[in-house]
């Protein structure tokens, strides 16, 4: 029985890794070639004039190429995403520049998730342990909420979000939905901040980047995130009841 069980099991092979070797090769080119330096927000100010008129002039393409570059840095999990939600923002206003961030980020966090799944999810989750796999199973079983509260409220990392699923048998329908609303909040909170950039340069001031831990702006997000948890309480209760 053992041996028809491990026959079961899908094996490993270095041809697997290939989509997380593209990605691991991104980040280290992003690196290598230095392009870290340029994602800040002395960059966006030393260069808004001609970013703002290269966007006047081609309204559209501007948005894709923004998108374009937005989802990339998610999918490579190279650091800057905060500066590029707010340049998002600066350079499309509150409502255009959030909703191309949302959707670029979607796009983004799916390409590693399905990256990171078809390379070694299936591979971890067969040999995983029998308490892994209990966790496993109470993690689907609740799939959507609590992926909708890590969405919500930053505690972990946003790459580590997206491939910590890939490997607890999450669906990718499940994770796609989950992170298009959970980002939601966040990102126009942070759009409408860089929609305002403008009159902060001119002031030769800073953007502050500690609004998302604001009372004002926390706590709703808290109590979505609690809002979110409800199905997977009510079914606790249900099951003791």
């Amino acid at each position: 029985m053992k041996d028809d069980a491990a026959a079961k099991r899908p094996g490993f092979s270095i041809g697997r890794l290939w989509p997380l070797a593209v990605l691991a090769l991104g980040l280290g080119l992003f690196f290598a070639l230095g392009l870290n330096r340029y994602a800040t927000l002395d960059t966006l100010r030393d260069n808004r004039q001609a970013l703002s008129a290269w966007v006047a002039a081609n309204e559209v393409e501007a948005a894709l190429v923004y998108m374009g570059v937005y989802a990339l840095m998610v999918a490579f999990s190279v650091p800057g995403a905060l500066v590029a939600t707010l340049t998002g923002g600066f350079l499309f206003g509150t409502v255009i520049g959030g909703l191309c961030t949302v959707i670029a980020a979607t796009i983004g966090a799916t390409i590693l998730f399905v990256a990171a799944k078809s390379a070694l999810g299936d591979v971890l989750r067969a040999r995983a342990g029998s308490s892994i796999a209990r966790m496993e199973e109470g993690f689907r079983e609740n799939a959507f909420s609590y992926l909708l509260v890590l969405r919500l409220v930053p505690i972990f990392p946003f790459f580590l979000v997206n491939l910590a699923p890939a490997f607890l048998g999450v669906s990718l329908l499940t994770f796609v939905g989950a992170t298009f609303l959970g980002i939601i909040p966040g990102t126009f909170v942070f759009a409408s901040l860089g929609n305002g950039l403008g009159a902060v340069f001119d002031a030769g001031g800073t953007p502050d980047l500690g609004l998302i831990k604001q009372p004002q702006v926390i706590g709703p997000l808290l109590a979505l995130a609690a809002l979110a948890l409800v199905p997977v309480i009510y079914r606790r209760f249900r099951r003791k009841s």
